[in-house]
């Protein structure tokens, strides 16, 4: 029998309150992906303490806390990538973005050369799952309010740095859900496979 190869897995959990569905959900995915053998390595924004803005641009790169060296030691070393994240105002939380716009710098996640127009991809071969949670119906948001969030956090956030998303899952109407629904969506996440 050929024993599969184990994965390193980070899981980024992008909500602010620990105590949210969000939350719920990455952590009966960590738990599962621990238990499948998989090597699993979280960064919870709920308790990750750094500046999220990056204050003079790329023009002047602000020294990198301790915390987020420790980020990006783990995304170097993952091979896959899961985000979980809440859809605020149709797109992604501010301390989740800031995190991106603090973590993936040049010379990181990516490098502009001298006669290319377009950046090297300094993370590619790594794939990536986005989960995200909504208030509004998945359909409604996904083709009438354009998809934005993940549209952004796909093509021009991963795809940028080289990472390919594999797989994209929307939860919701979260809101007026049911403890039931909550249950199943959270008993959905033991049964992902990254």
């Amino acid at each position: 029998m050929t024993r599969v190869k184990m994965r390193n897995i980070l899981v980024i959990q992008g909500h602010t309150d620990s105590s949210s569905l969000t939350h719920s959900l990455s952590l009966s995915y960590i738990e599962a992906r621990k238990k499948s053998g998989d090597k699993v390595n979280v960064v919870d924004l709920s308790v990750l303490d750094f500046n999220p803005i990056l204050e003079m641009g790329y023009k002047e790169i602000m020294p990198l806390e301790d915390s987020l060296l420790e980020c990006q030691s783990l995304i170097k070393e993952a091979d896959h990538i899961t985000i979980f994240y809440p859809t605020w105002w149709g797109t992604l939380p501010a301390k989740l973005k800031g995190f991106f716009d603090r973590v993936l710098l040049p010379g990181f996640a990516f490098k502009f050369e001298e006669g290319k127009t377009l950046p090297t991809k300094l993370l590619k071969g790594k794939t990536a799952s986005i989960i995200t949670t909504l208030d509004t119906p998945p359909w409604y948001y996904r083709y009438f309010q354009g998809n934005l969030g993940v549209r952004t956090l796909k093509n021009l956030i991963l795809s940028f740095c080289g990472i390919k998303t594999k797989k994209i899952i929307y939860i919701g109407p979260v809101i007026k859900s049911s403890e039931e629904k909550r249950s199943a969506w959270i008993e959905k996440m033991k049964k992902l496979d990254s």
